[in-house]
Formats: C-alpha cells, structure tokens, sequence
C-alpha cells in the first residue's frame, strides 16, 4: 500500500468509530511506518513493549525519534518480575526457553491493548519470513481486534528509498552490523549468509516472538 492508501483505510477507520494503535520495535526499518503515521495522525498511540532486555541504544533511540517525529510513544511492561522469569534450575528464561520469556514479556501483555482497541496497525513485511509472507492486509486478532498490515507488500528496497527521501535516521547499532535488533541476549550481528530475520535467536529454531503467531487467527 502506497501513503494514500494507508492514510484512506486509516481515515476510514476512525470515520467509523474504531480505536487504532500500534507496536514498533523501534528498528531502522520500523521507522518508515512510524514516520507514515506521523504524517496521518500522530495521536495514534505507539507501543513500545519495554520487555527489560532492550540494548540502551535502543531505547535511546526510541526516545530520540518520539521526540522527533512527535509521537504518541507508551512503554507497555511484563506484570512479571524478573526474578519470578525463571526456569527451575534458576536461569532466566532466556537462555532455556524463550518462547516462554517472549510470551511474559511480549504477548501476555498485548492482551489489555488488544481488548481497549479494535486496530492494531502492524508493520510486517511479507519479505521477512515465511510466516508474514502467509499473511493478508487484514486479518483478525485475538479479543475481537484486527490486525491491519499496511506494509505488507513492501521490500527491503522500497523501505530504503523511503528512508533516504525522507532522510529518517538509523538505529545506532547498525553500523556495528545488527540488522534485526530485539532484546539484547537474543540478538547478534547479522552474517552475510544469513538472512534478516536469522540473527535473532540464533540457534534456537526460533524466528518469531509470538506476537505474529498466537496474536493472529488464520
């Protein structure tokens, strides 16, 4: 979808009634939708879900682009302390099970958002994953929401010829080599073999949080 096609099914949206947000990680290429909904209606509230494991770096940033692009920008955290994030033999979930961790920290609690909003305005990329690449521009979410997908059709190509005309800024770690960048332990500089999506949770067989897997009804 081009801006005025999202700008349209988004006015169309609140003609209606409807309550609209969105999450963002606050990645590079997370921007380019941050900025597009700037440009439409920057009231719409922007999660950040704080999960404790963020690199500084990253939470800096989102603080810098908050300020910059104007943004409505809310820290959404685990009702779970933690110490109580724990395995048995007293890891953090981290390291033994991480789709445990990721479901503390990241989708328990989307559930309140979920049920005091009807759209949740979504980034993915059908680019990034086989997962994504099976999604549709709407598709429903638990709680009665619906998930809207505005960038779904969208390449790594048209994301940087986005960023360059607009001149958005770059997360700071990605001159080091981080691509996709998540929380600290779970993430690692991108290898030229690997694939975007690949330098998080890297040898886990793991390339999704949860957020795009159980927060959306096929």
């Amino acid at each position: 979808m081009d801006f005025e096609s999202i700008k349209a099914q988004i006015t169309g949206y609140k003609a209606t009634g409807k309550t609209l947000f969105t999450t963002s990680s606050f990645q590079s290429h997370s921007l380019v939708l941050l900025h597009i909904l700037s440009r439409i209606d920057n009231t719409i509230p922007i999660y950040f879900i704080n999960t404790g494991f963020h690199f500084p770096d990253t939470v800096k940033f989102r603080d810098q682009i908050t300020e910059q692009f104007g943004l409505n920008t809310i820290d959404l955290k685990s009702d779970v302390p933690k110490f109580m994030q724990r395995d048995p033999d007293g890891k953090l979930l981290f390291t033994s099970d991480p789709d445990h961790c990721c479901y503390l920290n990241k989708t328990q609690p989307m559930d309140a958002i979920l049920m005091a909003h009807d759209i949740w305005i979504n980034g993915v990329r059908a680019d990034q994953s086989a997962v994504r690449a099976a999604m549709k521009i709407e598709q429903p979410a638990k709680h009665g929401c619906t998930r809207f997908h505005p960038m779904l059709d969208w390449n790594a190509k048209m994301i940087w010829q986005y960023q360059k005309e607009y001149n958005l800024p770059r997360h700071p770690l990605e001159e080091k080599g981080y691509v996709s960048i998540g929380c600290e332990p779970c993430t690692r500089k991108l290898d030229p073999e690997m694939q975007e999506r690949e330098a998080r949770w890297f040898g886990m067989n793991k390339i999704e949080c949860g957020l795009h897997t159980d927060l959306i009804n096929k």
